[in-house]
């Protein structure tokens, strides 16, 4: 592909650091961003207008999508993106989307179909994966020194109770108002996935309900969320997100395996990683450093969303690179277990079987079990299938 990639961005909010890290790279060119709330449109206008930029900016979808783009990054509502996806598929653009990547068991078996059929790139922006001491373990895990996964641990705890009202702009029905206790599992799940490149099996899910928190936010969901989960190598690992009180907020992974075993820092510098490996001699004690970055891009999040934009544009252009990607079927692994984890949690913490949808033919009963199955927490897309938002109210 001789000229660059025309992108442009629906959601203006999350959507500028994507924005911003889209610019920096040379090989792309955003030409048109979305929002329907006017304050995120002037912060994406003020940007390109320091950058030089021109961009056409709209309010409307409809006019957006009428935009000469090759590619979408979808940076709307986390409960909206697998809709959108599937229209800019069906119109021949690549997606790359945030998180999260469906709702719905439905939703997964239509995104699926849709990036199957129209033979576009679908990336799956889950920065997280990105960051440096996720990165850096997932090199020595490649190298062979961590041997076998056999245990890992992630969390994502992010106290937002003291922003709920201007997260949510006091709306009711925001989108983060139905959310469930494992609804957002990716940070803390996402990146044991792509650093071992195992894929979960079966989840058992539990969460935390306590009425001060609500009271204290106006918010309905659980205090916090865990998944016990069942990976196809036989490991096991234990995933936990929510609002638990601690600042700053934290990624922190764990992983052991048959040689030794590494995470990063829960407290300082979380790129901080700790690492003991059998087969390194400079390792018989813990070793500790703060990983390079090997991309010189301060974006957002540590330069992580550059990566995210860099991995989708290199997978479109064929490279080396573009194997780094996150595609469409290690996204559902990153969400299904928060999402039938759920269920678990409704229904007295039974196992779910979490599904593989990569081999067509063999998953073709698995695509009809679940191709209605719009039960979730939005009224709007559950309709007779709703489910409550915590598991009190059942």
């Amino acid at each position: 592909m001789s000229e660059k990639i025309k992108i442009g961005v629906f959601g203006g909010r999350r959507g500028l650091s994507l924005l911003a890290a889209a610019q920096a790279h040379p090989e792309c060119v955003v030409t048109a961003v979305c929002d329907m709330w006017e304050p995120f449109l002037e912060d994406c206008r003020k940007f390109a207008e320091a950058k030089n930029m021109k961009i056409s900016l709209h309010k409307d979808f409809e006019s957006f999508f009428q935009e000469d783009m090759d590619a979408v990054i979808l940076a709307n509502y986390a409960n909206e993106h697998a809709p959108y996806a599937i229209r800019c598929l069906n119109s021949g653009r690549h997606v790359l989307s945030e998180l999260l990547p469906v709702q719905t068991m439905a939703e997964a078996v239509a995104l699926v179909e849709a990036v199957e059929k129209s033979g576009k790139v679908y990336g799956f922006a889950e920065n997280c994966c990105y960051m440096r001491h996720a990165m850096e373990m997932k090199k020595y895990y490649r190298q062979g020194m961590l041997g076998e996964f056999l245990h890992g641990e992630g969390e994502y705890v992010h106290n937002c109770m003291p922003i709920w009202e201007r997260l949510t702009r006091n709306d009711p029905n925001h989108w983060r108002n139905r959310m469930y206790s494992t609804f957002y599992c990716t940070h803390s799940l996402g990146p044991i996935l792509t650093i071992t490149g195992t894929r979960p099996v079966r989840v058992v899910g539990f969460e935390n309900f306590n009425p001060g928190y609500l009271k204290e936010g106006n918010c309905m969901m659980a205090v916090s969320g865990m998944l016990a989960i069942q990976m196809d190598n036989g490991a096991t690992v234990k995933n936990l997100n929510g609002f638990l009180k601690r600042e700053p907020a934290i990624h922190w992974y764990t992983l052991y395996g048959t040689k030794g075993f590494m995470e990063n820092a829960r407290i300082g510098d979380e790129n901080r990683i700790y690492i003991q490996f059998d087969d390194d001699e400079s390792t018989k004690e813990i070793k500790t450093y703060i990983p390079e970055q090997t991309i010189q891009n301060e974006t957002g999040h540590g330069g992580a969303d550059y990566y995210a934009v860099h991995y989708f544009l290199q997978r479109i252009l064929g490279t080396e690179d573009g194997k780094e990607m996150i595609d469409v079927y290690t996204a559902l692994d990153m969400f299904l277990p928060g999402l039938l984890g759920y269920r678990s949690i409704l229904n007295g913490n039974i196992p779910y079987e979490i599904p593989d949808f990569r081999d067509k033919e063999k998953s073709a009963a698995l695509r009809e079990k679940y191709r209605n199955d719009h039960a979730c927490t939005d009224p709007k897309v559950a309709k007779d299938q709703l489910l409550p938002v915590n598991s009190r109210m059942g």
